[in-house]
């Protein structure tokens, strides 16, 4: 069995800055739950929607929360902040492994305009491996209302996909459905995690790969730990989800020619086998 805890923490965070606050809620997670390996935040928890505190990465804050990571000896997605980079400004989350590593960045493709003004989006889909665990995909809030970036990561073998959000609007009850379509029409984990406080609603959800509600968050902080497990991904995508719909082998096979349904590479699909009767969904491996 491949499994691997994640805590998500939904922050009260300000308007301001907030990189000691994060700072005590990583210390207080590694103390209360030591078997976590990685910790996720909100989106552009650190310093909030503030353009104007946009740094260079690698950068000052950036390196506070590696030493952090290497600290504690964990993964950290620490939320996003705004990176200015050759005269424009990205909002841009790090993933930071246990040894202080930052070994990705990924710009949020859409920015939500027209609110997020100044901001440039950015150009690519993001996923990133855990050794021994598996792939992870990384978006951020308004990317996942455009399921051609969640279908992306999966197609390029993201099992579990990462989603630091920022909402204090109305929408956020279509958000929670999109998070448990966007897992189970791509039989993967879904973490989607907001801040409470000054800068969010709360009500973060965690979905598993059958679209199955893992935890829902109210309206306060809360850290939710969880235990994903990899080889449940892999068989609910083998022989189907529920033991039905072999959802990602039938879009891998399609022989579909429209320039409406344009398909990422889904080589890395090839390893789920021929579409078929599958297997009971609760039958041993």
């Amino acid at each position: 069995m491949t499994t691997f805890a994640i805590a998500c923490v939904q922050s009260a965070a300000g308007g301001g800055d907030n990189l000691d606050l994060l700072s005590r809620e990583v210390a207080l997670v590694v103390r209360r739950y030591p078997w976590v390996r990685m910790i996720l935040f909100g989106e552009l928890l650190v310093f909030g929607p503030r353009i104007d505190r946009a740094e260079p990465l690698p950068g000052p804050t950036e390196a506070h929360l590696a030493g952090l990571a290497r600290r504690y000896g964990i993964w950290l997605v620490p939320g996003s902040l705004y990176e200015s980079a050759d005269g424009r400004v990205y909002n841009t989350a790090p993933v930071i492994d246990p040894t202080g590593t930052v070994i990705a960045r990924h710009r949020k493709i859409y920015p939500f305009l027209p609110y997020e003004r100044g901001v440039q989006g950015g150009a690519r889909t993001t996923v990133f491996d855990v050794p021994g665990v598996g792939r992870f995909g990384l978006s951020i809030c308004y990317d996942m209302w455009f399921p051609e970036t969640t279908r992306a990561m999966i197609c390029a073998g993201a099992e579990i996909i990462v989603h630091p959000s920022l909402t204090n609007t109305l929408d956020r009850d279509l958000e929670l459905a999109i998070a448990r379509a966007s897992a189970g029409t791509n039989q993967c984990y879904f973490l989607d995690v907001n801040s409470t406080g000054e800068l969010g609603y709360g009500r973060s959800i965690l979905v598993g790969p059958e679209g199955d509600v893992l935890h829902q968050a109210g309206r306060g902080p809360e850290i939710m730990p969880i235990v994903v497990d990899l080889d449940r991904v892999r068989r609910t995508r083998r022989d189907g989800l529920l033991g039905l719909g072999q959802v990602l082998k039938s879009f891998r096979d399609t022989t579909i020619d429209d320039p409406h349904h344009a398909r990422p590479a889904t080589s890395r699909l090839a390893d789920l086998g021929p579409l078929g009767n599958g297997t009971p969904p609760l039958a041993a491996d």
